[in-house]
């Protein structure tokens, strides 16, 4: 009788609603009854509570985590009112990604019984079930359907499956028992020679539609397209017996091939040699998730990142050949060179995956695909890739922060899938990453490249300030109040009429928005500002054309916003524009030559705004505009008293910053426009916001 498979990943398309909810109702309790199934491998309730390794919580508070997060992304999604146990829900909420490998968390937690949590678990599955019976289903699921949270629960037990199980290997053997459901594959040979096969250049377009049929993680969505330079990779995954050499080459011991981060984790952990490697007088042996068995030298070896990357560099240099791991881009273009497609729903997989062959590693010459083996499945592949979003990258309302955390730089993305990556994991647009002291069921294949590896950008800036000035000045607008930058520059614009439009200069451009919109209009646009950090905004959309940063809602909780040079309509006008910092009351004398100057915002921020006045007139073209726009809000913390040009009383009368203006420019400028109040808003959190009126006058030098 053939083996029945674990059921895969619903399309969430189709005509038949009936049906669809019967294969999500199948998906949701065959899901949980393999995770369930994964803990009876634990010997007795006392391997619950102790932790496999210091970095995580003990296992009952995985058993408890998936459970509760349907509960809490339910009510989220208005599917359910009320809640099953608040204090499980609590407890089992957070704590899920490893630690930095030097941290220890020493919190006492006073964990529920194993029989509770599985009390707990019954009844959320009473709730998902009638949940599944009975909430309208229209098709497609999409995004926004309250079904994409229910799916959601099911494919983040699956990932648990997979995360879980390696806690499982890395629990003591004492803890731990053979299960029939969770046998190893037992075949074991010599392990094949490597060698490098070529992979010509070409494009990769990465990234999905909203639209797509099968379920997926918000860092999975977007645009990513790049062209791929030719390379080199092996032809199978490292070897345990490939992997051999580095460690009798005193690979472990010699800091050279160890990246400063790597050396730091390996003078920390102390390792020798890979983690599941077990040293047994001369002989080897391999630990599995539930046995120790004889070292099966044709699998793949398993280690984190920084070993992979430790061993590339030892071959590198023994090979006098550029050895790396791949990037995500690279790896895609493997999948692509070697035909694959999904896994099939009604039909063995033609790679170890999916749970299909077993619950272990297999030889690394054992599926071959195209001139590889095992581009996907068996064990993961680390690349060289820290996570980054994709063009277009949008959080889901119900798990904010999924991915979001991980753009630090310091999560590597891993392709390809192990042996039990089932579910959204098994699929080729799957983008899943973890830091790179973490062990998973994961390896490496390693390519030979004369293109270095390219690093994305993936920060989100969380300055509470820088923050607030990017949604000021690309985000959105708010009590119908216009875009405040790129109000100035269309008033500048239409004061130029038919005058020269060759060079602008915004000085105090802060995050840069006016620089682009001018650049609609000019030729060339220099923006200059005291603060690199403010600038730096601007130097991000002109080299990358995004912008990522945190928008506050309400005490810890935050949004996360994308903003485009396209989705703004400005990329086309990106090569016209620069960006520099400095002084606006001690300019070098290279800032010369505008047809038009914007200082908005500024004099009453300058310590000697008077030395500015009096000077900007040699930086115009004779027939130039000067804008000025100014709330005039003088205070001593930025403007010494008498350095203010307005806003006090003189010979008994009030003198305004008009006034001062006036007195000022008067000698080389003639007023063409205003005052006139141009109103702004900038946002601080969901409920709070600054509305200002700012009084804008422009000026036209005069011969």
């Amino acid at each position: 009788m053939p083996k029945q498979l674990f059921s895969r990943t619903p399309v969430l398309t189709g005509d038949n609603a009936a049906a669809k909810r019967e294969e999500i109702r199948e998906y949701f309790h065959s899901t949980l009854d393999r995770y369930e199934q994964l803990f009876e491998t634990l010997r007795g309730d006392a391997a619950y509570f102790k932790k496999p390794i210091s970095l995580r919580h003990p296992l009952i508070f995985y058993l408890g985590h998936t459970a509760t997060f349907f509960t809490n992304k339910l009510l989220l999604a208005g599917l359910i009112t009320e809640r099953i146990n608040p204090k499980m829900e609590s407890m089992f909420a957070v704590g899920v990604d490893e630690m930095s490998w030097d941290d220890l968390d020493t919190t006492h937690y006073d964990w529920p019984s194993v029989e509770e949590v599985r009390a707990y678990r019954r009844r959320m599955r009473e709730t998902v079930d009638r949940l599944i019976r009975e909430t309208p289903l229209t098709l497609p699921i999409e995004w926004d359907s309250p079904w994409w949270t229910i799916v959601m629960g099911i494919e983040h037990e699956r990932i648990h499956l997979e995360t879980s199980s390696v806690l499982i290997r890395q629990h003591a053997l004492e803890h731990v028992a053979p299960h029939p459901a969770w046998e190893p594959y037992r075949k074991s040979g010599v392990a094949p020679d490597n060698q490098l096969v070529k992979v010509p250049e070409g494009t990769v377009q990465l990234g999905k539609k909203k639209d797509d049929p099968f379920y997926g993680w918000d860092n999975e969505y977007g645009t990513h397209i790049a062209d791929v330079a030719a390379f080199e990779a092996g032809k199978y995954l490292v070897s345990n017996q490939e992997f051999l050499e580095f460690v009798q080459a005193e690979g472990y011991g010699t800091e050279s091939y160890w990246e400063e981060e790597g050396r730091a984790w390996l003078k920390h952990a102390g390792a020798k040699h890979p983690t599941f490697w077990l040293r047994r007088g001369v002989e080897w042996e391999l630990r599995l998730m539930t046995k120790e068995v004889p070292m099966p030298w044709d699998w793949p070896v398993e280690v984190n990142y920084h070993e992979a990357k430790a061993f590339c560099n030892w071959k590198a240099s023994v090979s006098d050949q550029p050895y790396r791991l791949p990037t995500e881009d690279e790896w895609y273009r493997l999948y692509e060179v070697a035909g694959l497609s999904e896994v099939l729903a009604a039909a063995p997989a033609e790679a170890n995956i999916h749970l299909d062959h077993g619950a272990s590693s297999h030889p690394v010459n054992e599926f071959v695909q195209g001139d590889f083996y095992d581009v996907v499945g068996n064990v993961w592949q680390w690349t060289e890739t820290p996570i980054y979003p994709f063009d277009g990258f949008d959080v889901h309302s119900h798990y904010d922060d999924f991915t979001t955390p991980t753009f630090d730089g310091r999560h590597n993305l891993i392709k390809g899938g192990s042996w039990i990556s089932c579910g959204n994991e098994s699929l080729k647009n799957s983008r899943y990453a973890f830091r790179r002291h973490f062990f998973q069921h994961a390896g490496f294949r390693y390519v030979v490249g004369a293109a270095p590896a390219i690093q994305h950008g993936s920060h989100y800036e969380t300055d509470k300030l820088l923050s607030e000035y990017a949604e000021f000045h690309y985000g959105d607008t708010y009590f119908g109040v216009p875009n405040f930058p790129k109000a100035l520059a269309e008033l500048a614009i239409a004061a130029m009429g038919d005058k020269p439009a060759r060079k602008a200069f915004d000085l105090g451009c802060a995050s840069g928005r006016a620089v682009f919109e001018l650049a609609r209009h000019f030729d060339e646009v220099t923006g200059v500002d005291f603060s690199a950090r403010f600038i730096g905004q601007g130097v991000q959309l002109a080299s990358q054309g995004v912008l990522r940063y945190t928008l506050a809602d309400e005490g810890d909780l935050v949004f996360y916003r994308e903003r485009t040079l396209t989705g703004l309509g400005l990329d086309n006008v990106r090569h016209k524009v620069a960006f520099y910092q400095g002084d606006a009351c001690n300019l070098k004398p290279l800032y010369t030559g505008y047809d038009l100057i914007l200082a908005a915002n500024l004099i009453d921020r300058l310590y000697d705004p008077a030395k500015l006045l009096t000077s900007i007139h040699t930086r115009l073209n004779p027939g130039g505009i000067l804008l000025i726009a100014s709330p005039y809000t003088w205070l001593e913390e930025h403007t010494k008293r008498e350095a203010w040009i307005g806003g006090f009383k003189r010979d008994g009368e009030s003198f305004g910053t008009l006034d001062g203006l006036k007195e000022i420019l008067s000698t080389h400028f003639k007023l063409i426009q205003g005052p006139t109040e141009v109103p702004f808003v900038i946002r601080e959190t969901r409920r709070k916001f600054q509305h200002t009126l700012s009084e804008v006058t422009i000026w036209e030098k005069v011969v």
